[in-house]
C-alpha cells in the first residue's frame, strides 16, 4: 500500500469532531523528529563535516525513538525531517548537495523522511506562514496602555518579561530595576527577542521566529483559511539545480510517516539553545487557531491520547555539544 494510501484511510478512519465544511485535516503521526538544521557552510564542507554531524545525531535520535515508543507502544509513527537554510545557498545547487546529504545520513543509519527549504517558513507558494504566526502573537505582559513598550506587531521584538526601566528617576539620578521574567520559579532568566528587522528590501524575519514557525508547520497547528499551509510533494529521484525550483517540503521516502505530528523533538548541535530558547517564548505568545486545537485534540482523543494544553509543552530537544 502506498505512503498515500495509507494516509488516506487514517483520516476517513478520524472523527470529523473540529473541522469545518472542506476543511482538509492533516494526517498526525505520534512524533515530528528532526535531524538537522543545515547551512550552507555545512553543505559545501563535504561529506566527512555531515558524516561528523549524522553520526552525533544517531544515538540521540534513537534515544527519542525509544521514549516514544515506550509512552506510546512499538506501534509509534515518527517521522523525520530536516531543515535547510536555503536564503544564502546560492553558491551550492540542490542537485549536488543533496544526494550527499541523504546518503551520508543513510551510512550514519538515519532515513530522513521528509526535506523542508528554512525560506518556506517565510513564503511557501502564496502562503506566508511567518505573517500567519505574527498575527496571533499576543503582546509581552509589560506590553499596553499604561506601558512604554510597543506591541511585538510595532516594533518587532518579544520578551518573557519585564524589562529594566530606560527612564531615569526625578531629579535626574539613575534609577535601575532588575528585569523580571513573568512565571520565573525563584531566580529571572529575562529574554528579549527580535523577530524581525525592517530593511531596505523589506521585512528580514530572524532566525528565532522562523524557527518557532517551523515548530508550528510540524505541529500542524498553522493553518491558512483552515487548510494545512504545506504539503509534501513526493521526491522525483533528482533534485533541480536552482533552490527556488525546490518545492518547500519534500517526502523523500515514500513510506513515510506523516509530515505533522502530536509532538516534536529536535536534535541540534548546542550552539542553537539560545534560538530555541526564544522560541519556547514566542510559542507561549502564540494564541492556536481554536479549530486547529480542537482538530488535534479530536485526532489524540480517537488514540486515547491527551495533548498538553500549553504548545511550548509539545516541543522537546536534545542538544549535543562539539566532538
Amino acid at each position: 500500500m502506498t505512503a498515500r494510501a495509507r494516509e488516506g484511510t487514517a483520516e476517513q478512519a478520524l472523527p470529523e469532531q473540529g473541522r469545518r465544511p472542506g476543511e482538509a485535516a492533516p494526517p498526525f503521526a505520534h512524533l515530528s523528529l528532526e535531524l538537522g538544521h543545515f547551512y550552507p557552510s555545512d553543505l559545501r564542507a563535504g561529506p566527512a563535516r555531515l558524516r561528523e554531524r549524522f553520526d552525533r545525531v544517531a544515538p540521540w535520535a534513537e534515544a527519542a525513538r525509544r521514549a516514544c515508543a515506550a509512552q506510546v507502544g512499538p506501534a509509534a509513527r515518527i517521522s523525520t525531517c530536516v531543515l535547510i537554510d536555503d536564503h544564502a545557498a546560492r553558491r551550492t545547487a540542490p542537485s549536488e548537495v543533496l544526494p550527499k546529504l541523504l546518503a551520508v545520513a543513510a551510512d550514519a543509519g538515519l532515513d530522513i523522511d521528509y526535506l523542508a527549504r528554512e525560506s518556506a517558513c517565510a513564503r511557501a507558494g502564496a502562503v506566508r506562514p511567518a505573517r500567519l504566526v505574527e498575527a496571533r502573537l499576543a503582546p509581552s505582559l509589560a506590553a499596553g496602555p499604561d506601558s512604554s513598550r510597543p506591541a511585538p506587531s510595532v516594533n518587532g521584538w518579544l520578551s518573557n518579561g519585564e524589562r529594566s526601566p530606560s527612564a531615569g528617576a526625578p531629579g535626574g539620578g539613575p534609577l535601575w530595576r532588575p528585569p523580571r521574567e513573568s512565571g520565573r520559579h525563584r531566580h529571572s532568566v529575562f529574554v528579549d527577542i527580535e523577530l524581525w528587522s525592517e530593511r531596505s528590501g523589506g521585512r528580514a524575519w530572524s532566525c528565532s521566529f522562523l524557527a518557532a514557525v517551523w515548530q508550528l508547520l510540524r505541529l500542524g497547528l498553522l493553518r491558512d483559511r483552515s487548510r494545512a499551509v504545506l504539503e509534501a510533494v513526493a521526491a522525483t529521484g533528482e533534485f533541480p539545480d536552482s533552490w527556488r525550483d525546490l518545492p518547500p517540503l519534500i517526502r523523500i521516502r515514500p513510506e513515510a510517516e506523516p509530515f505533522t505530528a502530536y509532538r516534536t523533538c529536535s536534535v541540534l548541535p548546542s550552539g542553537f539553545l539560545p534560538v530555541e530558547h526564544a522560541v519556547k517564548v514566542v510559542l507561549d505568545h502564540w494564541a492556536p487557531p481554536p479549530e486547529a486545537l480542537a482538530q488535534l485534540a479530536a485526532h489524540a482523543a480517537h488514540e486515547g491520547r491527551t495533548l498538553p494544553a500549553e504548545v511550548a509543552h509539545r516541543v522537546d530537544y536534545v542538544f549535543y555539544g562539539p566532538s
